[in-house]
């Protein structure tokens, strides 16, 4: 099934988390979090949760875990803490927490920064993976600007995609991972067609 087919397919109402990373602003200053929670109504998903916490691997992992397992958050936002300083942790923060990385978002993130803020664009360390097969995680910096740039140009158009692939079957999934282990010991996975 191509693209278009997943996505007409793909669940019309994601539940959305948010998490902001600032030890120094509160919800009310948080103008990065409240733009993508309006955004994110506004396309018609659920925003679950929405916490600013401080700039700490522990309450920033606390809070992903937390969007998960008590709110059902399947994609969670995270803004904030994705510099080069010493109290930018985020990525630090979420990294352990991805059982799988979504290796594109990064570059694609950097590539149109680029064209708005030039060379400046190297200081983003802008990341997103997925979290137990539950939920996709988005960590981009803090800046209003540059959350509206990965919002509009690379997030929500893919909500749904994303969502449909991180609700899939595990029975799929086990089959897949029966023909990954199968490769990855040497065996020719084309023998079974025989």
């Amino acid at each position: 099934m191509g693209v278009s087919g997943h996505k007409k397919k793909a669940p019309k109402k994601i539940s959305i988390g948010i998490v902001t990373a600032s030890s120094t602003r509160s919800i009310k200053e948080d103008d990065s979090g409240k733009w993508m929670a309006k955004r994110a109504k506004k396309e018609g998903q659920v925003v679950v949760y929405h916490r600013v916490v401080p700039d700490v691997a522990e309450s920033i992992a606390g809070a992903i875990r937390e969007a998960i397992a008590t709110h059902g958050a399947q994609v969670i936002l995270v803004t904030g803490g994705t510099g080069i300083t010493a109290k930018d942790v985020s990525i630090e923060a979420v990294a352990p927490l991805f059982t799988k990385e979504l290796t594109a978002f990064g570059p694609l993130f950097s590539q149109l920064s680029y064209e708005q803020i030039d060379s400046a664009a190297i200081m983003s360390r802008a990341t997103a993976g997925v979290v137990g097969n539950k939920a996709v995680v988005f960590c981009m910096p803090g800046s209003l600007k540059a959350c509206k740039l990965a919002c509009k140009a690379l997030i929500f158009p893919e909500l749904g995609h994303i969502a449909k692939h991180i609700g899939e079957d595990p029975e799929t999934s086990e089959m897949a991972n029966e023909a990954t282990t199968e490769i990855s010991i040497g065996q020719d996975p084309l023998s079974k067609l025989e």
